[in-house]
């Protein structure tokens, strides 16, 4: 099954505070709710967009935050907590479903809600009804934000690439490699490229920063039109040619399956960058995108209130 959201969590686990009768840490609920709701492997391996954290884990630790704010948990020690009385009342009524319309019965939590001017639950920010059924945590809020955000700057940057003339495209592909630790200086880098013109090879640039090796390249800054298994055959063919088995095939189209099952089954290394990829390595490199604003996520430091004896 896929991972439940985090309002479904909240019953299971508050259960099995009940259930424990003493302090419980996420780790142990992870693991109890993860058998009583049957997840698979692959699911407990589903992580947040930022890879940081696994999915399951962080609903429920979310889970737990806010039944700790509606005064259903009560926090123990670091990453404990145990169910309170109101807990236990609310069990007694044998609720089918906790959930944030539930829970906002209970003033502390609607105060909490008020505090968090832009979480699930603020009517400013939010279509009248949504705050209800949200299923994604504030983490998981945020980083689906970050991916929107992320996904239409690729396209925009894809666009752009597709209308800059093909020196110009060369160009951002030198300012690429040498970003991404390729051909030692830009002034080398930019050198090789566009000097070969011998049989489907754009260029030449450096494996590292020393020269002891070279890796071919390929640039087709193609509109829609796929590339397929007869441009990347003339570029192993070039490679073959000078004796050289490492080369980059770039493109801001994308390759066909033909393409891509022939590079997988030859000798040489070819390594295919379509224009989705592309775009993307630009951005983590930096490379024709420039830093707007930064939203720093921040914890407690649990060791900076350890007190010293």
């Amino acid at each position: 099954m896929a991972v439940p959201d985090y309002q479904s969590v909240m019953l299971p686990l508050l259960r099995f505070a009940a259930q424990k009768g003493t302090e419980i840490s996420t780790s142990e609920a992870v693991e109890a709710l993860a058998k009583e709701l049957r997840l698979t492997e692959d699911d407990l391996k589903e992580m947040l967009p930022s890879g940081i954290q696994a999915t399951f884990v962080n609903r429920i630790g979310w889970a737990s935050t806010y039944m700790k704010k509606a005064g259903l948990l009560e926090a123990t020690r670091r990453g404990f907590y145990h169910i309170t009385d109101r807990g236990k009342d609310l069990l007694k009524k044998q609720p089918t479903t906790i959930n944030v319309k539930l829970l906002k019965q209970y003033p502390e939590f609607l105060e909490f809600q008020q505090l968090k001017g832009t979480r699930s639950g603020d009517k400013s920010s939010e279509p009248k009804g949504t705050s209800d059924i949200s299923t994604a945590t504030p983490s998981e809020a945020l980083e689906a934000a970050y991916e929107n955000l992320r996904d239409e700057l690729s396209d925009e940057l894809l666009s752009r690439l597709k209308k800059i003339s093909p020196a110009f495209f060369e160009r951002v592909v030198v300012e690429l490699l040498v970003k991404m630790g390729y051909g030692g200086s830009r002034a080398d880098a930019g050198k090789a490229i566009g000097r070969s013109g011998d049989g489907g090879i754009d260029g030449i640039i450096k494996e590292d920063k020393l020269g002891l090796d070279v890796v071919y390249i390929q640039a087709k800054r193609w509109d829609s039109n796929p590339v397929g298994s007869p441009d990347v055959m003339q570029f192993a063919g070039a490679l073959q040619a000078q004796r050289a088995n490492k080369g980059i095939f770039i493109t801001t189209s994308r390759f066909t399956d033909d393409a891509r099952s022939y590079v997988s089954q030859i000798g040489s290394k070819i390594v295919l960058i379509d224009g989705e990829q592309l775009t993307s390595l630009m951005i983590e490199h930096d490379v024709g995108v420039s830093t707007v604003s930064l939203y720093p996520v921040k914890r407690v430091d649990s060791d900076y209130f350890e007190e010293s004896i």
